[in-house]
């Protein structure tokens, strides 16, 4: 008897692990870019799914050669807040060049 309660316990307890939601994924690695200003910047160990502004970024001075050295997919936009039309998808360890500009970047 005392089988079948311990046996039914765990498997609750299992199921009920299972159920509930996990926090958000990060991404580990570092995501480097040049300021407007030519300066080196980067942003370190991200949560996944969220959208960053890049810190020395401003609305009149992109950003740019964005370098992907996490271990997710990052994409980047032209504009603040992961908006608009202009985005590129970049893969784990892609480099771009100056004529990318950028804004804001999202982590898969």
């Amino acid at each position: 008897m005392r089988l079948h309660r311990t046996l039914g316990t765990t498997v609750g307890a299992l199921l009920l692990a299972l159920a509930v939601p996990t926090s958000a994924h990060s991404t580990t690695g570092d995501f480097l870019y040049k300021t407007s200003t030519g300066q080196d910047a980067g942003v370190s160990d991200q949560a996944s799914g969220v959208c960053i502004n890049l810190p020395g970024i401003t609305e009149e001075a992109p950003g740019n050669s964005p370098e992907n050295y996490t271990v997710s997919t990052a994409t980047v936009f032209l504009e603040t807040d992961c908006n608009g039309d202009t985005y590129t998808a970049m893969d784990p360890g892609k480099k771009l060049g100056e004529d990318t500009k950028i804004r804001s970047v999202i982590f898969s």
